[in-house]
């Protein structure tokens, strides 16, 4: 049986502007799965380079078909990560807000995609639907390997519930418990995130900066937010009656603005009262889950734990999850976010069609996406880029890459498939030293550009994992940077880049299990050099931008960051100018989602002023105000025309080495692209 599982939104790139995005449907996916296997799974972001992307998934799909040699009409059924009935609601009041939208609801949708995408007709009795919370559980019990668990899922809200309690075993998942979406604790970080001047996605970093805080500071106003209640039950306060969804009131402002906390604005530095509310949001938090979990625990007598959903990305709560001792064994699935639903609602289909019991089929690798290619493919695409990089073919490129790390580079490493889910795992990666403290600073600012309080996770080998790091006496599966642990106390001052400032970590173990070979042999060599077998990683993207997935991708990470080397395949490369004049002879485009704008406003009496603006349509993106010098030269840009040339066209418009510039920050930005010019046959 083939399964295509799908997560994301119902409209397309090529929808109309009129189009309402709607808010939870959000990292958009797709999974192909035949027989409990998963083929391939990859989110649409990794390919159209829109972060959480909500557009369907068009391009995941092909992707994942072409993995697998598949073809749609080979499909026994499409699976969707949400109820029919609750998509069409939420459909009616975007068509009763919006009077010019064509009514089509979310069965309709789906087919109109798959037709226009892929001309392909999907049978009615092909597509089905799934809860939400039953896509979620069921990739994570599945996957898990257990044979019997405790399953919790907690999120943003997943149609009226935001969180469920489930009893899993061979026989299916049995629901114990809900929390209803007026108690949505997804909601609730999101509401602390968003106090913070952050939005939707950025709660990992609220996640980071608490360690500097002091959790008692505001503990009096975060204990007034909620009330404890028996049988692992809690109620959120001040939210009755209110839409408290990823977009509605936000009930945790009035509380702090009566203290005297306001709302952190965009670029204000952060100051010890933003630390000490992460602080406290975060503990909170954690006291709540726990108290679901110690009831649940105790009612099903010692289960093991999987744990999904949004929330289940909060690898701090991850870490108090184990060191309470109240499982034995704890799952995180490497992809608990919306994304992993796409594969869920594929798992529970399969089981309702096959009329069986949920399989046991532990995942021992998140590198379920595309691959970089074929030697040959990778050196014909960097050849491409020859006029602004050099690169050569390693006789080894473990033995070069260990030795460049052990001598202070940081490098960006593309390997094989990518990666499922959030985190770079060895596949995507920018990789560093773990000792010197200042890679942490060097890659926080140059590289990542980004805050610089937020840390970075240690890659150890399996053999060398409980030298240089606490681990709890719960068995967890470390491979996918699920948990923070604490770093042994004889190592924290030699860890430096990776230890944060509580002196814990957020650690991947990798093993020599034939599914992470060529980076455990890097890491092992590695440690053979400096005596330590630990690595710096962290995801191969900057701030603007989703993980790099293609070797276009990583060359342009690569030329608008400070890395030192790039690493792809068997290739080593490097910059070939020393300066941005190189950079024009590559050739700019905009985006499918960026477009040119003006602004024309009175000054004076018979007077104008025009303002000049590249904007962007992703979400969560900003546009940027541009020069009308680099107004009129972006007009010219047709992604096939080196900048060089555009540039020539307006000899007399402004200084040169200064409008390269300002189009390398629209590039470093992701608001343009630039790739090379083609070459002569």
């Amino acid at each position: 049986m083939l399964l295509l599982g799908l997560n994301g939104g119902l409209i397309s790139a090529s929808g109309p502007s009129s189009e309402a995005s709607q808010g939870y449907l959000h990292d958009a996916s797709a999974c192909l799965l035949q027989e409990g296997q998963t083929l391939a799974a990859v989110e649409e972001e990794r390919l159209n380079r829109l972060k959480k992307t909500d557009l369907f998934p068009v391009r995941a799909i092909q992707e994942c078909l072409d993995i697998a040699g598949k073809t749609l009409s080979s499909i026994d059924a499409v699976c969707y990560y949400f109820e029919e009935s609750f998509l069409d609601v939420a459909l009616n009041k975007n068509y009763l807000a919006n009077r010019d939208q064509k009514i089509k609801y979310a069965r309709a949708r789906i087919v109109e995609h798959l037709k226009s995408s892929f001309d392909f007709d999907l049978p009615d009795d092909k597509l089905f639907f799934v809860p939400h919370h039953v896509a979620h559980a069921s990739s994570s019990f599945v996957r898990s390997g257990f044979r019997d668990a405790l399953v919790v899922v907690i999120d943003g809200a997943g149609e009226d519930h935001s969180g469920t309690i489930f009893n899993a075993s061979a026989a299916g998942l049995k629901p114990l418990a809900t929390h209803s979406a007026r108690n949505s604790l997804g909601a609730f970080y999101l509401h602390g995130t968003q106090m913070l001047g952050y939005t939707f996605g950025d709660e990992y970093k609220v996640m980071g900066l608490a360690p500097y805080g002091d959790k008692g500071r505001y503990g009096e106003i975060f204990e007034s937010l909620f009330t404890l209640k028996p049988n692992g039950d809690y109620t959120l306060e001040n939210t009755r009656d209110l839409n408290i969804g990823l977009t509605g009131y936000n009930f945790i402002a009035p509380a702090f603005l009566n203290a005297g906390f306001f709302p952190r604005r965009r670029n204000e530095p952060f100051t010890q009262l933003h630390a000490d509310f992460a602080a406290g949001l975060q503990a909170t938090l954690e006291k709540i889950i726990l108290h679901v979990l110690k009831y649940w625990s105790q009612e099903l007598s010692n289960p093991n734990l999987c744990f999904s959903g949004g929330v289940a990305h909060n690898s701090t709560l991850n870490g108090a999850i184990l060191a309470s001792n109240m499982f034995p064994k704890v799952f995180v699935h490497p992809a608990s976010h919306d994304a992993g639903s796409a594969e869920g609602a594929a798992l529970a289909v399969e089981s309702k069609l096959s009329k069986g019991s949920l399989p046991h089929l532990r995942i021992t690798t998140a590198s379920l996406g595309p691959d970089i290619g074929s030697p040959a493919a990778i050196s014909s695409r960097l050849d491409s880029w020859t006029d602004v990089i050099e690169f050569h073919r390693a006789d080894d490129i473990v033995e070069e890459s260990a030795g460049l790390l052990a001598e202070g580079a940081v490098i960006g490493w593309v390997q094989g498939r990518s990666e499922f889910g959030p985190r770079a795992l060895g596949n995507r990666s920018i990789l560093a030293d773990a000792r010197p403290g200042e890679n942490k600073a060097k890659i926080n600012d140059m590289v990542k550009k980004r805050e610089s309080y937020r840390p970075f996770a240690p890659a150890v080998t399996s053999n060398a994992a409980k030298k240089y790091f606490d681990l709890p006496t719960p068995v967890a599966d470390y491979r996918y940077m699920s948990f923070v642990v604490p770093v042994a106390e004889a190592y924290q001052s030699t860890l430096r880049a990776t230890t944060h400032i509580d002196h814990t970590a957020r650690v991947q173990i990798v093993y020599n299990d034939g599914y992470n070979e060529l980076f455990h042999r890097l890491i092992t060599r590695f440690g053979q050099l400096t005596g330590v077998p630990v690595l710096l990683n962290t995801s191969f993207n900057n701030n603007f931008e989703p993980i790099v997935q293609t070797i276009d991708d990583a060359v342009s990470c690569f030329l608008t960051t400070s890395l030192d080397v790039l690493v792809a395949g068997e290739y080593v490369v490097k910059r070939r100018y020393a300066d941005e004049s190189n950079l024009a002879l590559l050739c700019p485009s905009l985006r499918k989602t960026t477009k040119l704008a003006t602004e024309t406003r009175i000054a004076g009496l018979d007077e104008l002023s025009r303002r000049y603006f590249l904007q962007s349509e992703g979400r969560g993106s900003t546009g940027s105000e541009i020069s009308e010098e680099i107004y009129n030269i972006l007009q010219c840009a047709d992604g096939r025309t080196p900048l060089n040339d555009i540039l020539d066209r307006f000899q007399s418009v402004g200084d040169r080495s200064e409008l390269i510039q300002e189009t390398r920050t629209l590039w470093d930005r992701r608001l343009l692209d630039f790739r090379p010019a083609a070459r002569g046959i």
